[in-house]
């Protein structure tokens, strides 16, 4: 998976087209991201003890890898590696050909 966390994506497809955010958190083995501010569900959450009370809280929920695009100075594109001659292994945005 090309996506780490921490990088700027928009969404392509579903119901939260459109939409821009961070990566808080990438999970590879189901090919999921998280995004701030998309696709969030309401849960209930239950008073667990006399101290703590129930409330509503906003959970942002996975959404495909597939379904998004990372965001490079502002244009949603592809991403690809490149290898320097150094032997380090870099990604490369596809439209600008820049190291990211």
């Amino acid at each position: 998976m090309k996506l780490r966390k921490g990088d700027t994506v928009k969404v392509i497809a579903g119901k939260n087209i459109g939409k821009e955010g961070e990566i808080i958190e990438v999970l590879p083995n189901e090919n999921k991201v998280i995004v701030q501010g998309v696709n969030v569900a309401k849960r209930h959450t239950k008073a667990r003890s006399a101290t703590q009370k129930a409330d509503i809280i906003e959970k942002p929920m996975p959404i495909d890898a597939s379904n998004v695009m990372f965001v490079h100075k502002g244009k949603p594109t592809r991403l690809g590696y490149k290898v320097k001659s150094d032997g380090t292994k870099v990604r490369v945005a596809k439209k600008t050909g820049d190291e990211v």
